[in-house]
C-alpha cells in the first residue's frame, strides 16, 4: 500500500516539475495563503497606536460658575488639556457643525460639554451636590471597533476631569488637615483638659443625676411658691391700699396734734411761769414769817395762806401732767422721755404736798408748841428751797430737752409717715411689675421644669454615651498617640494632592510579553492561513488520480495525501518564515513557531483532504463550515468566555483551539506541559481523519458514486 502510494506521490511531483503551468499554479498555491496572513497581521499591527488619527468632535458650551467669589471655567480648562492630548484626533467645533459631521461619518464621535458643567461641579460644596455630565454621541454605523475606541477616549476625558477634580479637592482637604494639625498642636493642652473633663464628668455622673432630681424638686417647690405668691398679691395690694389710707389718716391726726402741741406748749410755759411765781411768793412768805406776828385768828392764819398757794401750784402741775400724758398717748415709742418729765412733776407735786402738810401742821404747831415752830420753819424753808430746785430743774429739762424732743419727735413721725407713704406708693406701683415678673418666672420655671424633665429622661442615654465616649477615649489613648495624629495631619498638602490624584499606580508586569497587537494576532492569522491553504489545495487539486489502473482506493488516498502534505509543508514554511523575516514579528521561540506551523499544516491538510477525498464536493462544504465555526469559536480574537454559549460548547472540539494555543506558546513563551496537551489533541484529530479516510473512503465512495455522477452530469461541478 505504501509502495503504491509513494509511486502516486512521485508521479505528482514529476508532473509538477515537468509542467510549467502546474508548477506556476502550485507556486501560487504555496504563496497565496501567506499573503492572507501577512496582510491581516500588518493591517492589525498597532491599531491602538494610531488613535490620534480618529476624528472626535469636541463642543464646549460651558458657561462657567462662581464659587465663593471666584470664577471657574472647567470647560475651557478641559479644552486646553485636550489640545495637548494627542491620543485622539480632537476637533474643537460648535454643536451644529459637530453633529453634521458625525451624521455623515466625518467624525466618529462627538463630546459635548454642557453649559451647566462648571455649575454642577461647584455644587460639591453644597448640601446637595450634583454630578456633572458630559454628553457623548457616537456613530456606530461607521465601524465596529471605532465606537469602542472613541468611548475609551471619552472615558479618558472623564477620568482626567475626575483626577484633576479629586486632586484639587484633596489639596483643599489636606490644606485644612494641615491647618487642623497646627491647631491641634496649639490646642493640645485644651484637648488634655477636655480629656480630664470627660473623665471627671464620667466620675460625677451619679452626682449629676442626683442634682437633676434635687433641681427638679426645687423647681416644683419654687413653682408652688410662685403660685402662692400670685394668690397673695391681691391681698398685698389691698393691705397696701389700707396702709396708705391709715397713713393719710395718721398724717392728718399728726397735723392736728402738732397744732395742739403748739397750744399745749404755750399752756405749759404759762403754768411753769405760774408755778415759779407762786413758788417765789410762797418762799417769800416763808422767809418773811415773823413768829411774833403770826396771827392766831383762823382767817388770818399762815397755814391757810400756804395751803391756798399750794392748791394753785397743784392745779398748775395737774395741767402740765395732763398735757404730758396726752403727748405720751400720741407717741408711745417716745414714752421714756415723757415718763421722765412726768416723774419730775410728781417730785414737784410731792414736795408741794409735803409743804401743804407742813402748813397744816404749822397751824397746829403754832397753837400747840411754840418751841417747835422755829425748827419747823427751818424745815419749811429747806423744803421750799428743794421745791425751787425741782421746779427749776423741770423748767430747764422742759425747755432744753422735752420741748426740742417733742418737736423733733413730731417731725420724725411726719417724716417717717411720708417715707412710709412713698414706700407704699412705690410698692403699689411695683405690684403690676411683680405680677408680670411672677408670670414670666412661672413661665420660665415651667419651661425649665419641662427641660429638666427632658434632660432627666434623656440622662440614661447621656450617661451611656458619656461612658461609651470615655471608654473609646481610653481605648484610643491605648492604641493611638495624639502626637502621631498631629504628625499625620501636618503632611505636605501638595504631595498629598499628587498622591490622591493617582493613589494607585498600575505597574504592569508582563508574564509573557507581547509587543503589539499585530504580534498578538499572528498565531490566529497564521493558523487561519494554513487552513485556507488547505482549502485552496482541495479547490484546485483533485483528490483522485486519472489513471487508477493497478491502484487501490487506499493507495490513491495515501499517495495524493502525500502530495497535499508536501505542498502544505511549503505553505507553512513560507507563512511562518515570512512572519519572522518579512513582518519582523517578535517571537520568543521562532524555531518552534516554524515547527508548530508545519505540524498544524500536517493535521489541517489531513483533515481537509480526508473530507474531500471521502465526501467529494460535500467534503469541501464541510471544510468551509469548519473554517467558519473555528474562526468564531476558537478564541482566536476574543476570549472564549466572551463568546456565545454555543461557541463555548464547541470550542474544545475545534482543531483551531489547540493549533492557536501552540502557536501562542511559541510567540510569547513556551509552557511545555500545555504544548504537550495541545499537540496530543491535534494528533488525535489528525489520526482520526487519517483512519477515517484510509478505511472508509472506499465504502463511502461506493455509496455516493451515483450522487457524484449526478453532480458531474449537471456540468457545474467537476
Amino acid at each position: 500500500m505504501m509502495r503504491n502510494g509513494w509511486k502516486i506521490f512521485t508521479q505528482d511531483i514529476k508532473s509538477i516539475c515537468t509542467n510549467w503551468v502546474a508548477a506556476i499554479i502550485i507556486a501560487g498555491l504555496i504563496i497565496l495563503p501567506s499573503l492572507y496572513a501577512w496582510f491581516n497581521i500588518k493591517a492589525s499591527w498597532d491599531p491602538y497606536g494610531q488613535t490620534g488619527q480618529i476624528p472626535i468632535g469636541v463642543v464646549n458650551e460651558d458657561k462657567g460658575a462662581e464659587v465663593r467669589g471666584k470664577k471657574i471655567e472647567v470647560g475651557d480648562e478641559l479644552v486646553q488639556t485636550l489640545k495637548n492630548n494627542k491620543k485622539m484626533g480632537w476637533r474643537f467645533v460648535n454643536r451644529e457643525k459637530a453633529m453634521e459631521k458625525l451624521k455623515y461619518g466625518d467624525y466618529y464621535a462627538v463630546i459635548v460639554i454642557p453649559e451647566n458643567f462648571s455649575k454642577r461641579l461647584a455644587t460639591v460644596i453644597s448640601k446637595k451636590p450634583q454630578k456633572a455630565e458630559i454628553d457623548y454621541y457616537v456613530n456606530e454605523k461607521i465601524n465596529a471597533i471605532a465606537p469602542k475606541i472613541t468611548e475609551k477616549g471619552a472615558s479618558v476625558i472623564v477620568q482626567q476631569i475626575s483626577s484633576n477634580f479629586i486632586s484639587l479637592v484633596n489639596k483643599t482637604i489636606f490644606d485644612i488637615f494641615n491647618e487642623l494639625g497646627i491647631e491641634l498642636q496649639k490646642n493640645l493642652p485644651d484637648i488634655k483638659k477636655f480629656e480630664s473633663y470627660l473623665f471627671t464628668i464620667e466620675s460625677n455622673l451619679p452626682d449629676i443625676y442626683q442634682l437633676l432630681n434635687n433641681t427638679t424638686n426645687d423647681a416644683n417647690r419654687a413653682s408652688q411658691l410662685i403660685t402662692k405668691a400670685k394668690t397673695i398679691l391681691p391681698q398685698v395690694k389691698e393691705a397696701t391700699n389700707k396702709s396708705l389710707r391709715t397713713i393719710d389718716d395718721t398724717s392728718q391726726f399728726i397735723d392736728q396734734a402738732e397744732a395742739r402741741l403748739d397750744e399745749m406748749k404755750h399752756i405749759i410755759e404759762q403754768n411753769i411761769a405760774k408755778i415759779m411765781k407762786l413758788h417765789d411768793k410762797t418762799n417769800e412768805l416763808i422767809q418773811n414769817i415773823d413768829l411774833s406776828t403770826i396771827p392766831t385768828d383762823k382767817e388770818q392764819s399762815l397755814s391757810r395762806t400756804i395751803i391756798e398757794k399750794n392748791e394753785s401750784i397743784g392745779q398748775a402741775i395737774e395741767t402740765i401732767e395732763t398735757t404730758l400724758n396726752n403727748l405720751k398717748d400720741l407717741n408711745q415709742t417716745e414714752a421714756p422721755e415723757l415718763n421722765e418729765a412726768l416723774s419730775s412733776l410728781d417730785n414737784v407735786r410731792g414736795d408741794y404736798q409735803v409743804l401743804k402738810n407742813q402748813a397744816e401742821q404749822l397751824d397746829t404747831l403754832i397753837r400747840d408748841n411754840q418751841n417747835e415752830i422755829d425748827k419747823f420753819f427751818k424745815a419749811m424753808k429747806g423744803n421750799a428751797e428743794s421745791i425751787k430746785g425741782h421746779v427749776e430743774a423741770f423748767a430747764k429739762d422742759y425747755r432744753d430737752v422735752l420741748e426740742p424732743f417733742i418737736t423733733k419727735t413730731v417731725g420724725d413721725v411726719k417724716s417717717t409717715l411720708a417715707e412710709a407713704r412713698n414706700i407704699l406708693t412705690e410698692i403699689q406701683s411695683t405690684l403690676p411689675e411683680v405680677q408680670g415678673v411672677l408670670n414670666r418666672t412661672d413661665k420660665n420655671l415651667s419651661e425649665g421644669r419641662e427641660m429638666l424633665a427632658y434632660v432627666t429622661n434623656q440622662f440614661p442615654f447621656i450617661n451611656d454615651k458619656v461612658i461609651h465616649l470615655a471608654d473609646k477615649l481610653r481605648k484610643i489613648k491605648g492604641e493611638t498617640d495624639i502626637n502621631e495624629i498631629i504628625d499625620l495631619l501636618q503632611h505636605d498638602p501638595e504631595s498629598e494632592k499628587n498622591f490622591f490624584a493617582e493613589p494607585v499606580k498600575l505597574k504592569e508586569n508582563s508574564v509573557f510579553s507581547i509587543p503589539n497587537y499585530g504580534t498578538g494576532m499572528t498565531p490566529f492569522y497564521t493558523v487561519l492561513a494554513i487552513w485556507v491553504g488547505g482549502l485552496l489545495l482541495i479547490s484546485l487539486i483533485s483528490t483522485d488520480i486519472h489513471h487508477t489502473e493497478g491502484f487501490k482506493t487506499k493507495d490513491i488516498y495515501i499517495g495524493r495525501l502525500l502530495t497535499f502534505l508536501s505542498i502544505g509543508f511549503l505553505q507553512s514554511i513560507i507563512v511562518t518564515l515570512g512572519d519572522i523575516f518579512i513582518l519582523h514579528v517578535k517571537l520568543v521561540e521562532p524555531f518552534w513557531f516554524v515547527l508548530f506551523g508545519i505540524f498544524c499544516s500536517v493535521i489541517f491538510i489531513t483533515i481537509v483532504y480526508t473530507l474531500v477525498s471521502v465526501f467529494g464536493d460535500v467534503g469541501k462544504a464541510l471544510a468551509i463550515i469548519m473554517l467558519v465555526l473555528q474562526i468564531a469559536g476558537s478564541g482566536g480574537t476574543y476570549p472564549v468566555v466572551l463568546l456565545p454559549e454555543f461557541f463555548q460548547k464547541i470550542n474544545p472540539f475545534l482543531p483551531f483551539t489547540y493549533a492557536i494555543d501552540i502557536m501562542r506558546e511559541a510567540t510569547g513563551g513556551i509552557l511545555w506541559r500545555r504544548v504537550g496537551i495541545d499537540l496530543l489533541y491535534l494528533l488525535i484529530f489528525g489520526l482520526f481523519a487519517f483512519i477515517f479516510g484510509g478505511y472508509l473512503k472506499n465504502l463511502i465512495n461506493e455509496k455516493t458514486k451515483s450522487l457524484r455522477r449526478k453532480a458531474k452530469e449537471s456540468g457545474i461541478f467537476h
